[in-house]
């Protein structure tokens, strides 16, 4: 039996890279006691988000479901990417716009569609780059949630559901 198929998927690819790259931002850049809650926060939210991508995957039957968990994952990562834009904000780090990344830092992690995860990357030393790193990586998977979110609900739409399917099927069986 192979890999699942949520593996191969780009949302997840990129939120295994933020999981990892997030607990080494915390680890390395969010310390202290009085940090301590932001730490956890940071890091439930990038896990809830790459949990609930296979969540939904996984559930096999249930497109609604499918549907509901990328939307839970999105809500996360939103979350995550406010506490990065927080720390920018605070920090009075100049968040960069996506070329900013290349032209000035020539840093950007990218993952490609059907090629196996690379290895994370360590993130840089310098504390603005990694925040705008991050900003970035989480920016961009938004994104395709969101357009992956899209086609799983036209999907639904035109296919239906599970349970409805199955009803239709029912009918049918009985001649109705």
């Amino acid at each position: 039996m192979g890999e699942p198929a949520y593996k191969n998927l780009l949302t997840y690819k990129y939120a295994v890279l933020i999981y990892d790259m997030n607990k080494e931002f915390i680890a390395r850049f969010v310390s202290g006691a009085e940090n301590m809650r932001q730490r956890q926060q940071m890091d439930q939210a990038a896990r809830s988000s790459k949990q609930c991508i296979v969540e939904g995957a996984m559930q096999g039957t249930s497109l609604k479901g499918y549907i509901k968990m990328l939307g839970v994952s999105r809500g996360s990562w939103e979350e995550l990417l406010e506490d990065y834009k927080d720390i920018a904000r605070l920090g009075k780090i100049e968040v960069w716009n996506s070329e900013g990344l290349r032209r000035e830092r020539g840093f950007r992690v990218f993952v490609k569609d059907n090629e196996p995860l690379p290895p994370t990357p360590p993130l840089p030393p310098d504390f603005a780059v990694s925040v705008n790193i991050m900003i970035d990586l989480i920016t961009r998977t938004n994104f395709l949630l969101d357009q992956q979110k899209r086609a799983l609900e036209e999907k639904f739409l035109r296919e239906g559901g599970y349970t409805e399917n199955l009803y239709k099927k029912r009918r049918e069986t009985r001649g109705f």
